[in-house]
């Protein structure tokens, strides 16, 4: 089975991509790779933060690698928090930051939002960059303990539950991870060596 890294320590997100890819690829995070960087992350991109991650794995380790980065985009709030949904209250609390989004759309009617996703995949020292974004609405409460991040005030379009009420099977069906995730698999699949 292939082996890829995948630039990060977050167990959740290496659950869900592990799931994900089960039976086509060994994915290894920073932690199998004996990888105890702080990788920066100072972009101003989804697509800079991502690649700066999956440079420094090959430099460093010389191993094909691919990272994600990941956020919130809420059109009242100007596209906010954006690169910045992991840390938006100035901590990496998750209640803290959805605390923050509600109440910054306290007087809102427009709650429209998204998921985006943009991974970079170093492979043979090219950068390969896809995209994936699910829509939604941001609710006024929240709701579902699964998941993580946002996850439990985003309602998903067609759907009437959060991504936290989903199961992580259902997510990944449609998440904008999924789907960033499924172009990447695509990709290698076509172009396997």
């Amino acid at each position: 089975m292939k082996k890829l890294v995948f630039a990060t320590n977050n167990k959740h997100k290496t659950q869900e991509i592990r799931q994900a890819l089960e039976g086509q690829y060994e994915v290894l995070n920073l932690q199998d790779i004996g990888c105890t960087d702080d990788i920066p992350e100072t972009a101003d991109t989804f697509e800079g933060n991502a690649s700066l991650k999956s440079q420094y794995v090959v430099a460093h380790f010389n191993l094909d690698c691919f990272a994600d980065d990941s956020g919130l985009e809420v059109d009242a709030l100007n596209n906010e928090p954006g690169v910045y949904s992991a840390r938006y209250s100035g901590s990496r609390d998750s209640l803290e930051n959805i605390n923050l989004v509600l109440e910054k759309l306290k007087n809102q009617s427009n709650r429209k939002a998204r998921f985006k996703t943009v991974i970079s995949l170093v492979q043979d020292g090219v950068n390969h960059f896809f995209e994936g974004t699910v829509e939604g609405t941001i609710r006024t409460e929240l709701s579902g303990s699964a998941g993580f991040g946002y996850d439990p005030v985003f309602q998903p379009e067609g759907y009437a539950i959060t991504f936290a009420e989903m199961s992580m099977a259902e997510k990944n069906q449609i998440s904008h991870r999924a789907i960033a995730l499924k172009k990447m698999i695509d990709f290698l699949n076509t172009n396997s060596r």
